[in-house]
């Protein structure tokens, strides 16, 4: 079913919201990553998705009150490769699983703010997707989604551009087994400078 429904989202998507992508040639196709987006709005899954389009399903983390709004939607982001982390009995359970999948080739979406910013601007960045990565080994992808709107928000039939960055590199991304804390903030300031190189290179 996902292998139906991407050509149409993609066909959709292209059409209403003018999409423009930058840095395809940065996606990682034959080993495990973290790809690493800003979060604006609810489709933001869905434009990432989209562009990145070839390749097989990456795992998607995603909150658990996605999977409240009803059968449908639930139904809808688990076909997409969606795994529910927060605010679950099986959380733990479910980074471990996906730190193995990562480290056997399979991709992880995941949004290291957390949740949506409230006024377009970059939040807090929390430290879940560097765990993963330093677990997994993995290299992580920094995407920067723009919408060509005032407040750079999503609006209908907008301008969006995804652009994706250069990987950041396993070895900058490990944190050893105690979890060094100023290599996880250098990381995170690491992510929050290609964010901002992203935007600054390709705003509109």
């Amino acid at each position: 079913m996902y292998y139906i429904l991407l050509p149409i989202a993609w066909l959709v998507w292209h059409i209403g919201f003018r999409i423009r992508v930058v840095g395809r040639e940065n996606l990682i196709r034959n080993r495990g990553f973290i790809l690493a987006p800003n979060h604006i709005s609810c489709l933001d899954p869905v434009f990432v998705i989209v562009t990145r389009f070839f390749g097989k399903k990456m795992r998607i983390f995603a909150k658990k009150e996605l999977y409240e709004i009803n059968a449908f939607v639930t139904w809808f982001v688990t076909m997409a490769g969606a795994v529910a982390v927060r605010g679950t009995k099986g959380e733990m359970d479910a980074v471990n699983r996906t730190v193995d999948e990562c480290k056997a080739g399979r991709g992880l979406l995941i949004f290291p703010e957390g949740t949506r910013s409230k006024d377009g601007e970059i939040g807090q960045i929390k430290s879940g997707a560097f765990v993963v990565a330093s677990s997994a080994g993995v290299d992580m992808i920094p995407c920067r989604i723009i919408y060509g709107t005032k407040d750079g928000r999503l609006r209908p039939f907008c301008r969006v551009r995804v652009c994706y960055g250069a990987p950041i590199p396993a070895a900058e991304l490990a944190m050893g087994e105690k979890r060094d804390i100023q290599k996880l903030k250098a990381a995170k300031q690491r992510l929050a400078a290609a964010w901002e190189a992203l935007y600054e290179q390709n705003k509109f």
